[in-house]
């Protein structure tokens, strides 16, 4: 007797992995293959085929990390867009501030593309005080 087939794990790591990130305070990004079918992102954020997707909840509104795509509202250039990601499309999952998170296979099995180097925010500097005369 044959086992029965399982869904993918995509989602509920993606889920998970969002979950993590958010909860310890850093900033979730998405590395996306822009040149998968169906992907709905504007041309314009594509870089060598790929995106990078700030999913942060202070970033984007209706956030729906849902079984088969990723969809949310974003502003790009000022104007909200609808970003749609099939999960097939999604290559990792990490924190922009430390790079920790998940790369997900390709759905052909080859190995998953490095994650982009991403600049740390910049030093925020405390108050400080000046002697005035």
């Amino acid at each position: 007797m044959s086992e029965p087939a399982m869904s993918s794990n995509r989602s509920y790591l993606l889920r998970a992995m969002y979950e993590w990130i958010s909860d310890n305070g850093l900033t979730p990004y998405l590395l996306v293959d822009a040149n998968a079918p169906a992907v709905r992102v504007p041309r314009g954020v594509v870089k060598d085929g790929r995106v990078v997707l700030n999913v942060a909840a202070r970033a984007v509104t209706q956030l729906d990390l849902g079984r088969e795509y990723v969809r949310f509202l974003a502003r790009f250039g000022g104007v909200s867009q609808v970003v749609e990601v099939p999960m097939g499309a999604l290559l990792a999952i990490y924190a922009q501030e430390n790079g920790q998170g998940m790369m997900f296979p390709a759905e052909d099995g080859s190995a998953p593309p490095p994650i982009p180097e991403t600049e740390p925010p910049p030093a925020k500097k405390g108050p400080s005080l000046r002697v005035v005369k």
